[in-house]
């Protein structure tokens, strides 16, 4: 999986995307459709229109990275949304891209205190 740091944000391009796309067209995606800074340090991901490919791209601070994934059986859950992008986390980008409902992970409340037993 990829490590990305603390507070990174996850934007997943509703819709469909031309795979053909490298660096260039994918950047200009993140900033005409989604209205997102590709160098912003956040990460987007892009779908085709079959839905078993996704592409990611991730400013790491000293280039663009592109990350391509192809499923061998099935396809990636994807988003239907009505200002064309959707927020997840770093988690549940890696549960998406192992092939899982990302949808269906929910992280547990965290209690302020810690339980003791006496």
């Amino acid at each position: 999986m990829l490590g990305f740091p603390p507070k990174t944000k996850v934007w997943l391009a509703a819709g469909k995307t031309d795979m053909r796309k490298g660096f260039d067209g994918l950047s200009a995606t993140a900033q005409t459709v989604l209205k997102e800074d590709p160098l912003s340090g956040h990460v987007f991901v892009f779908r085709g229109r079959s839905g078993d490919r996704v592409k990611v791209l991730w400013w790491d601070g000293q280039g663009m990275c592109l990350f391509y994934k192809r499923l061998e059986k099935g396809s990636f859950v994807w988003p239907t949304a009505k200002d064309g992008k959707v927020q997840i986390t770093p988690s549940q980008l890696a549960t998406l891209l192992d092939g899982i409902d990302w949808r269906l992970t929910r992280q547990r409340a965290v209690t302020s205190q810690p339980t003791r037993v006496i």
